[in-house]
């Protein structure tokens, strides 16, 4: 039943912001082992390279284009059944899934059964995020959105820094097959602590009555944000950075050790503090930024990844071509820190054109399109690029690779700025622009 927040007695309001806090706790952590099992394969890759013969194109469909099929594919089924159903037990029940298949990638015994798990991981991890993103918007009124889904959104990058710590030494030690089956199990036992933990908050908290029990068909959200331009802009701009994040991060571990010949443990260090500590950094701000000065201006939800996005393209030549291992690094963690502040405002934004029943397919729809062109096309690019620029440049191809794919993903800065445009048209009809 929809109830008005503002109708709370103080001790009311007050246990209802403890449950939204530790709700938001929860569900970032979940987010963090979502992002554990997905970027383990990364700082795994070369050992797996070595051990099963693999070529970069193989890597990149690995880690990129056949997980992001199946990832985008179950995703909007999935959040479809989350708008009608408690978004709590999907979420707990897809973390099962996707722990337990990263626990079998360990037992692989050639590219197919390991290809097979990684499917299996992508099919689990779609009832993740849409759901969560669901939660957090019936936790937190409009005006906080963007911060909350910020902060849960930084699960990416505790998921990816500790993927990196686990990965570098685990790995180092007792090889890549035990380190899939160590960070699994974990995920499966948190599943059930989270089910009986957290509570499923009332759908559509925020708006009133009627907009709270609207149950839209598939066809009629769709046929609504179709009519929002700002969307489909913000969505090509969100999978254009991220064909960027997931090109240059999935190689990240090669490349340092291709080119400046770090160890695996060393990497592990490095881009779990340079680069998973950076995108943390930027994932909040982005959120915490968009939401301070979007009081005044909501266009700020697109110009705040729009301005980060022409600060980190001329950042990434010194972060690719320089020699220096230090200084790279150093222009690496810029570099990430501006390209992770996207997600946070981008999702506010959408979930603040649609009602309260939309909004889980609508972050599976903005998710289809990132993971596609990001997920998708990003690694499997980079990886091709890589075996071809090898062919000519040596060890240095990849370093080249890398840099064409951040040059590819440069036209995300004009998404943002059209999205911009057409943002107060199209929050205006609802007579609600928070």
């Amino acid at each position: 039943m929809n109830t008005d927040p503002s109708n709370q007695s103080p001790a009311s309001a007050a246990t209802a912001a403890r449950t939204a806090r530790y709700a938001l706790i929860m569900l970032t952590i979940v987010y963090a082992f979502n992002f554990i099992d997905r970027q383990i394969l990364v700082i795994l890759q070369e050992p797996i390279k070595n051990d099963m013969g693999l070529s970069d194109t193989q890597l990149g469909l690995l880690s990129g284009f056949s997980f992001a099929l199946v990832y985008i594919t179950a995703g909007i089924p999935i959040a479809y059944w989350a708008d009608r159903s408690n978004r709590r037990n999907i979420i707990s029940g897809a973390l099962i899934i996707w722990s337990g298949m990263t626990a079998l990638s360990g037992l692989a015994q050639n590219y197919t059964q390991l290809l097979l798990a990684r499917i299996g991981v992508g099919i689990g991890e779609a009832g993740g995020s849409p759901p969560a993103h669901a939660m957090i918007s019936d936790y937190y009124p409009p005006e906080k959105r963007g911060t909350a889904l910020g902060i849960y959104s930084t699960g990416v990058h505790i998921g990816v820094l500790m993927g990196f710590l686990l990965g570098g030494f685990i790995s180092q030690a007792f090889g890549w097959r035990t380190t899939f089956l160590l960070v699994g199990i974990p995920g499966v036992l948190f599943a059930l602590f989270f089910l009986f933990t957290v509570k499923e908050p009332a759908r559509g908290r925020w708006e009133t009555a009627e907009a709270a029990s609207y149950k839209p068909t598939l066809r009629e959200t769709v046929s609504l944000l179709s009519s929002f331009k700002s969307f489909w802009y913000i969505a090509a701009g969100t999978g254009l950075t991220a064909f960027a994040g997931y090109g240059s991060g999935n190689f990240a571990p090669s490349f340092m050790m291709r080119t400046h010949g770090l160890s695996m443990m060393q990497v592990g260090i490095v881009l779990a503090l340079f680069g998973g500590g950076a995108g943390l950094l930027g994932t909040f701000l982005g959120g915490y930024i968009a939401d301070h000065l979007g009081v005044r201006d909501k266009r700020w939800y697109a110009w705040v990844p729009m301005i980060a996005g022409i600060i980190a393209v001329p950042l990434g030549f010194p972060y690719l071509l320089l020699d220096n291992t230090v200084a790279a690094v150093g222009f690496m963690f810029l570099v990430t820190v501006m390209i992770n502040t996207y997600l946070g405002p981008c999702l506010a934004i959408s979930h603040a054109l649609v009602p309260p029943a939309m909004r889980a397919l609508t972050s599976a729809i903005l998710f289809f399109i990132l993971n596609l062109i990001g997920l998708g096309l990003g690694p499997l690019t980079a990886g091709l690029l890589s075996d071809y620029l090898t062919g000519i440049y040596g060890p240095d191809g990849l370093r080249y690779a890398l840099l064409l794919v951040g040059l590819i993903s440069s036209p995300a800065i004009l998404m943002f700025y059209l999205a911009s445009r057409h943002l107060p048209g199209d929050l205006a009809p609802k007579g609600d622009v928070s």
